[in-house]
């Protein structure tokens, strides 16, 4: 492990010397990548040097307990302070582990957050206008923005299907593991009789595509305009602003029609549309390199039931990693990291295991 360190500093100098070329402002794409790998390589130098400075402490301390002059008190203490830095010397061994592994391209980009009802009928759309506030609420708190771009709503304020883009700092990073089907467990508005319910709504999380990521001929697109409408089909336009975009090689769909203009439609529909099929790409080359891919966490299986959501209990069971909190409230206003943060160290860890 430590071999990749060996020139750590002088690697860290060549960087500070391309960052400093007045020239490189002119090369946005090039100038934010050197920004991030400073940023990992300045990580990586710092703690690196913690571990030096650690492993020259408990050299000293090694010395001292095997010194026979020295005070037996002063001794005892010694040996007390080694076990602390023993301690501490495997979390660091652990955290350079951590930014040693390969990084996922995708972790600095924004995303495409597609919710979708599954089974449930109305119930259904109303769980995923909750589970659509709820990331939205998460969002607001770190200070992304949040774009609706296509939406199909019902009468009664669900959502058969919503698809909002949300930009920010590592937003891919940080939401990734949420794709897969969530289901909810509650009594609905609708229900007389007060018996509990069981519906499912399918999340997908899926990184935005640049240019440079996948390239879309001109003939492979086919474009129908039509009129928009809303809840239970009425007509909301006047015009055919809305937009139906599908990709001929694949049959891939994309419809817009949340904006007034047919030229904003027709953008935001090339956006969702372009992301998906990176994002399909994306999973056949994880399917192709991984047999056990479905059995990882955040493999990104869209059929995989991941979480539970229990209403009268106040609880939140995520499967895949079996935890359990019963915080569902606090949860629903977008207070995710109880639930993030374990499911990002148990992925991580999974990655450190096979990596060793």
């Amino acid at each position: 492990m430590f071999e990749q360190l060996a020139d750590i500093g002088e690697k860290l100098a060549v960087l500070e010397r391309q960052l400093a070329d007045p020239q490189l402002v002119s090369r946005q794409e090039q100038y934010r990548e050197l920004v991030r790998e400073h940023a990992q390589v300045s990580r990586l130098a710092e703690l690196h040097g913690q571990y030096e400075r650690l492993i020259s402490q408990m050299r000293d301390n090694r010395e001292l307990i095997h010194s026979v002059d020295e005070d037996p008190e002063l001794v005892a203490m010694a040996k007390a302070e080694l076990d602390e830095l023993e301690s501490r010397k495997l979390n660091l061994e652990r955290a350079i582990r951590l930014q040693l592994l390969p990084k996922d391209p995708n972790d600095e980009k924004n995303i495409f957050l597609e919710i979708r009802a599954g089974t449930g009928g109305e119930e259904a759309a109303l769980f995923a206008a909750d589970l659509f506030r709820m990331y939205s609420r998460f969002a607001e708190s770190l200070g992304w923005k949040v774009e609706v771009m296509s939406s199909n709503g019902t009468g009664i304020g669900g959502y058969k299907e919503i698809i909002a883009l949300i930009s920010g700092s590592q937003v891919y990073s940080r939401l990734k593991f949420e794709s897969g089907v969530h289901r909810v467990q509650r009594v609905p508005d609708t229900e007389t009789q007060g018996r509990i319910h069981t519906s499912a709504v399918t999340v997908a999380i899926i990184p935005e595509a640049e240019e440079v990521d996948l390239r879309i001929e001109a003939h492979e697109l086919k474009f129908d305009v039509y009129r928009s409408s809303g809840p239970g089909g009425q007509s909301v336009n006047t015009t055919d602003s809305a937009v139906r975009v599908t990709h001929l090689p694949t049959g891939m769909v994309v419809t817009c029609q949340d904006e007034k203009s047919q030229h904003k439609n027709k953008a935001k529909a090339l956006q969702v549309l372009r992301a998906r099929l990176l994002d399909r790409l994306e999973q056949e080359r994880h399917d192709r390199i991984s047999e056990d891919r479905k059995g990882q966490v955040g493999s990104g299986d869209r059929s995989e039931r991941i979480r539970t959501y229990n209403f009268p209990q106040g609880r939140v069971t995520d499967h895949r990693i079996n935890l359990t909190i019963y915080r569902l409230d606090q949860v629903m206003e977008g207070v995710l990291d109880d639930i993030l943060v374990p499911l990002a160290t148990h992925f991580q860890t999974e990655a450190l295991n096979r990596a060793s």
